[in-house]
């Protein structure tokens, strides 16, 4: 709700350099705060780990929610209601070593999955992946993590993704559900990660990119980042994800091997 920052602790941080504008191509511009030491807990090695915590937002969406917030202060009437109903989409880059001397680190562009990051679901691949990603960058003791947080659903968002769920189970895939409740099959955006992720990187740095959809690489690519090698992510294969990972195949998807999906199978 308070997505805002007091001005007098604004001028605070950006003296420190805590919090800074990133630019883009075709004026988009990002607020950034960071780095924000965040120690972890490697699950596959039982060790902890220290990434670099940078959130960040489209400059825009920070400056109307900051426009409202001062309006709140000054007493507008309106205020505490436009504030409630304002919108603004906190992304992240997780970091790991020392990416800005790294030549092509291994990086990670991650869509925001409730149901699988958090809940668990095995109705997709999605945090077998995350998790799989970290491994992979613990490894090589360098790389990032950039995690969208508004694509729940490839987009749509987490309640609309319910519903795709139920339109799933009666025979839709993952991409047919969204295009009958009139959303795109996929409306994500990485745009704002290859901006975050070129202020992060050394000039000239190449990255290789954990995903088997050819978007990312492409969005990658046309936001300016280097990708010159795209690596294969298959991980949680389970009887329940099989029909959701043939669907993703399908709309170009790169993968390996993968069994034939099963009847019983959901998503």
């Amino acid at each position: 709700m308070f997505s805002y920052i007091d001005e007098r602790i604004r001028k605070v941080l950006e003296e420190k350099g805590r919090i800074r504008t990133v630019a883009g191509a075709g004026g988009l511009r990002l607020a950034m705060i960071g780095p924000i030491p965040l120690p972890v807990m490697d699950p596959s090695s039982g060790q902890e780990k220290m990434l670099d915590w940078y959130p960040f937002v489209r400059r825009t969406e920070l400056e109307e929610v900051d426009g409202i917030a001062r309006g709140l202060r000054d007493g507008r009437p309106d205020g505490l209601l436009r504030l409630v109903s304002s919108f603004m989409c906190v992304n992240s880059v997780l970091v790991h070593g020392d990416l800005g001397q790294h030549p092509r680190p291994l990086v990670r562009v991650h869509s925001c999955c409730m149901t699988s990051d958090v809940f668990g679901s095995m109705r997709c691949d999605c945090g077998p992946q995350l998790r799989e990603s970290w491994r992979r960058i613990f490894g090589e003791g360098a790389g990032a993590l950039v995690y969208m947080s508004g694509h729940e659903g490839r987009g749509i968002g987490l309640w609309a993704k319910g519903v795709t769920y139920l339109l799933q189970d009666m025979g839709q895939d993952t991409y047919q559900a969204n295009e009958s409740l009139g959303l795109p099959a996929d409306s994500r955006d990485f745009t704002d990660a290859a901006v975050a992720l070129r202020h992060l990187l050394r000039p000239g740095a190449a990255i290789r990119l954990l995903t088997n959809n050819p978007m990312k690489v492409d969005h990658m690519r046309s936001g300016g980042i280097d990708v010159v090698e795209q690596v294969e992510l298959v991980a949680g294969v389970t009887r329940h994800n099989l029909r959701y990972l043939h669907a993703k195949r399908g709309r170009g998807h790169g993968f390996g091997s993968l069994p034939a999906p099963e009847d019983q199978g959901k998503g």
